[in-house]
């Protein structure tokens, strides 16, 4: 019987073998712009540069971030010939790269971990096959999404909220938001533990996102069994028609653990944005009364708000 401990042999190659996989995922990246230093909720976010784009505080911009350092349309990304390019848009308070202010309407091109600043937003560019693309993309997942179900935080809810708000209001298109809970959440847990409960939460969130949502849905894990969904671009008839969906889908769908079926059912708000909804928590306010009157009224059903 040979003494030799080959576990460690193991782990390397293991380890190898990830390391090659991440290289190659790296090589396919298109070069990347990252937020080094911006509000809360933007440090780390990053956008892939496949095409011509506008960084500013205009809702409407490519790039979105709302800080009032910013100009509406602050500066542009260009793509000449796999060569990547920042000009500036005539903003008032200046592009700056690596420290040197950029001439309005002049080409800058980038090179790899150049920082750009626009107004008190500093990104940093990553070129075609850097690695770090792929580190800040999970970190920054990682921050902004809840551990337990994949869906987005309550922290990232909060910062959506508002941009869905006034990005609907800019563009005068309907915005709708769900919010559903399931019923009797604490019967589950007490009845078959906690880890059953875990498990209908992982589930309930994976069906939803896999089977319910489009791809232009926020859909976020508020805390507990509480679940929203901002529905940008969408009439308050359609919104009715998804809400009832989920309630349908989940109360229909097989939750199974360890060899017992668990039942569960949702209780569903719906509302759309009216006129006078200028903050989030206007909207968010009347749907979580939308909710309420769900669960006071037999559950497993939905109320428009």
């Amino acid at each position: 019987m040979s003494g030799k401990d080959d576990s460690n042999e193991k782990t390397m190659v293991a380890s190898d073998t990830t390391l090659k996989k991440e290289l190659l995922r790296s090589d396919s990246a298109p070069p990347m712009l990252v937020v080094l230093m911006g509000p809360p909720g933007y440090q780390g976010k990053q956008w892939a540069l496949t095409d011509a784009f506008v960084i500013g505080r205009a809702i409407e911009s490519n790039v979105f971030i709302d800080d009032k350092s910013l100009s509406r349309s602050h500066a542009r990304i260009d793509i000449k010939k796999d060569k990547v390019y920042v000009v500036d848009l005539g903003s008032t308070n200046k592009t700056i790269v690596n420290g040197q202010i950029l001439p309005p309407m002049v080409l800058c091109e980038l090179k790899n971990n150049d920082q750009v600043k626009t107004g008190n937003v500093i990104f940093k560019f990553l070129e075609t096959g850097n690695i770090e693309v792929l580190t800040t993309q999970m970190l920054f997942e990682k921050a902004n999404r809840d551990a337990l179900t994949g869906a987005y935080s309550k922290g990232a809810l909060l910062e959506k909220g508002p941009e869905a708000i006034k990005r609907s209001e800019v563009l005068n298109e309907p915005l709708s938001v769900i919010v559903f809970d399931i019923d009797f959440f604490k019967k589950i847990n007490d009845s078959h533990g906690h880890p059953c409960g875990d498990f209908v939460l992982k589930d309930l969130a994976r069906v939803v996102s896999t089977k319910l949502i489009r791809s232009n849905d926020f859909f976020a894990r508020y805390g507990g069994e509480e679940f929203v969904l901002i529905l940008s671009g969408t009439p308050d008839k359609v919104a009715a028609e998804i809400a009832e969906r989920i309630r349908t889908t989940v109360q229909n769908h097989e939750f199974k653990f360890e060899g017992k079926v668990i039942p569960v059912t949702v209780s569903v708000g719906v509302t759309s944005k009216q006129a006078n909804d200028t903050q989030w928590q206007f909207i968010f306010d009347r749907v979580d009364k939308a909710l309420y009157t769900s669960k006071q009224t037999g559950r497993n059903k939905v109320t428009i708000g």
